[in-house]
């Protein structure tokens, strides 16, 4: 059965199965009536010494905007009894959008046909402007040298990065990730075009 974007939506955030009702409420509040045309859910886990923290990603295109919400849970006792949702959820028109970095991964590319699958996709997405630093001690090629060569690094650009990979996520929800960031990055494309556009339209020769 063929489902509508708004209906797949929902399916996979109620299949995600983390506080499903409460994402969906906040993603149906923040699209405003808005028709969804391609989304992205992501369930991520990690570990904070004993504690083991989840969050949920949503990333939803609806013509030319982007909704982006992040929900994540707070145990506020050790038995887990006590529990708070921080939500967050930002949307912006994609011709906002400053950075859009796409990268794709794929095994064995001496075996590469049109069409083969990747098996990770990775999203950098900046609009606001904001840079993170990543600094690290700079290396010496001589292994006998001690003395300090100060620091390198870098500082992307980025508000969102996100990466799905097969291994971790499951080859469809790496599918699905290919098909948004495609979907985004027309939207995207689109939107650039219209700025650059002339403001009185088509540019016509004179007689």
């Amino acid at each position: 059965m063929n489902l509508s974007a708004a209906e797949a939506l929902t399916r996979d955030i109620q299949q995600a199965g983390f506080y499903p009702e409460l994402v969906l409420d906040t993603v149906d509040e923040a699209l405003a009536g808005l028709v969804p045309t391609s989304h992205l859910v992501q369930v991520e886990t990690h570990f904070d010494q004993n504690e083991v923290h989840r969050h949920i990603t949503v990333l939803v295109l609806a013509g030319q905007m982007l909704l982006v919400a992040h929900l994540d849970d707070q145990n506020l006792d050790e038995s887990g009894q006590q529990v708070l949702a921080h939500v967050s959820v930002e949307t912006l028109h994609v011709s906002r959008i400053r950075t859009l970095t796409i990268s794709y991964t794929y095994p064995q590319p001496q075996h590469y046909r049109a069409g083969s699958p990747v098996s990770e996709v990775s999203m950098l997405i900046a609009w606001t402007g904001s840079q993170r630093l990543d600094v690290q001690p700079a290396d010496c090629p001589d292994p006998a040298c001690d003395a300090d060569h100060g620091y390198t690094g870098m500082g992307p650009r980025e508000d969102m990065l996100l990466r799905v990979s097969a291994p971790a996520d499951g080859e469809e929800a790496t599918a699905q990730a290919r098909s948004f960031a495609r979907a985004l990055r027309s939207a995207h494309m689109a939107a650039m075009n219209q700025v650059a556009a002339p403001a009185g339209g088509s540019v016509q020769a004179g007689a």
